[in-house]
Order: structure tokens, then C-alpha cells, then sequence
């Protein structure tokens, strides 16, 4: 009975989706294909003014520095940057988001103990792609092409090997997320090593 009614929730859903919806949705799959993941947040930090002098790269946040000179220039290829005097991104901060071939007197420079990269709307960088999920809703089912998280295509497991336990898991926790009680069908597709849920069929029950 389960199966039966499975496979009746699939056939409506595919019905409701039409020929025409899911040639576009393999179409943006393509074009998805083609989409490199935003780089990460990164920079480089110079004893000296002009980008001179010891430099140390920085591609993720260091909450004690221990450097032994102060810092004098920054270059910055991606991303919005803390810098602070202390450790622990305390006392005096300033935020950097583009290369700055003077923090400060030359002579002088700025003590920095500890940085840290920073995002626009508590978001701060995200390593997946963005999601342009397509949607078809019916009665018993809601069909996604691309489920997102925050505007963001959902890996198909976070943890570990992408197998398809791990996928159909993730995937009915996502369909509970947003108001269903499962996924009856998900797929995967991997972009740039990456494996992400694609394909998802959400269902109130039965599943």
C-alpha cells in the first residue's frame, strides 16, 4: 500500500509539473554546472606601508595574531575584515574590505592581535552556491529543483560521504523545515566536488 501510494503522489506531482517545467529544470541544472562557489574571504597583512615589509596570509579568523611588529597595509582580494588590538577581536577594531596601502602613521602603524572575516546581515560567506529552486505545489506534494537554506543550495550531507541514506535523511529533514512530513523522492548533483540535494519532492504523508 505504501509503494502504491508513493508511486500515485510521484505521478501526480509529475503531471503537475509538465513536460515544459522539467525541461527547464534540467536546463538550469546545466547551467548550474558552470557556477564556481564565490572564493572565500582572504588577505594579507604587511609590516609596511605599501604592502612592504613581513607578510602574513590570512584565510581564516585568528583570534590571537602574536605578531611582533605592528601592521602597516593591507591587501584584501575578497571579503570584509575585523581587525583588532587585542586578542579575542577586543578593544579598538577596524573594518577593512579593500586593499589600503596605509592603516596609519607610516612610522607608527596599528597593533593587531586578532582578525576575523565579516558578512553583511550575519550571513558572512557562504561556500555554496546560490539556489534558483523551481517550485511546483499541490495538494499532497511540493516538487523543488534546487531546496535552498538561506537563499543557498542545501548540501546532501553535511557530514561525511554523500550517500543516498545520508541525501534521503537530509532531505526529509529539509521538506519537515519548511511545513511537510518528507521527502518521497531527492536526488544529487555534485557541482565543483560539492554534492548538493536536487530534485526533492516534499509530501504531507504517506511517504
Amino acid at each position: 500500500m505504501k509503494t502504491a501510494y508513493r508511486l500515485s503522489i510521484l505521478a501526480a506531482a509529475a503531471a503537475s509539473i509538465g513536460a515544459g517545467f522539467l525541461a527547464t529544470s534540467y536546463a538550469q541544472t546545466a547551467e548550474t554546472e558552470r557556477y564556481r562557489p564565490e572564493r572565500p574571504p582572504k588577505a594579507t597583512i604587511y609590516r609596511d606601508a605599501g604592502y612592504r615589509g613581513p607578510a602574513v596570509f590570512i584565510g581564516e579568523e585568528k583570534p590571537n595574531l602574536g605578531l611582533a611588529w605592528p601592521v602597516n597595509s593591507i591587501r584584501v582580494p575578497n571579503g570584509r575584515w575585523e581587525l583588532c588590538e587585542k586578542t579575542r577581536y577586543r578593544g579598538n577594531c577596524r573594518t577593512v574590505d579593500r586593499d589600503t596601502p596605509m592603516l596609519n602613521n607610516v612610522l607608527r602603524g596599528i597593533t593587531i592581535q586578532s582578525i576575523r572575516p565579516v558578512g553583511g546581515g550575519g550571513g558572512g560567506w557562504n561556500p555554496n552556491p546560490p539556489a534558483n529552486d523551481q517550485v511546483a505545489r499541490g495538494n499532497f506534494a511540493e516538487f523543488h529543483t534546487q531546496p535552498a537554506e538561506r537563499n543557498y543550495r542545501v548540501l546532501a550531507c553535511a557530514r561525511g560521504s554523500a550517500t543516498a541514506n545520508c541525501a534521503a535523511q537530509t532531505a526529509d529533514t529539509w521538506c519537515r523545515s519548511i511545513g511537510w512530513n518528507g521527502s518521497a523522492r531527492e536526488h544529487m548533483e555534485t557541482i565543483s566536488g560539492r554534492v548538493y540535494l536536487a530534485d526533492v519532492l516534499c509530501v504531507r504523508s504517506g511517504y
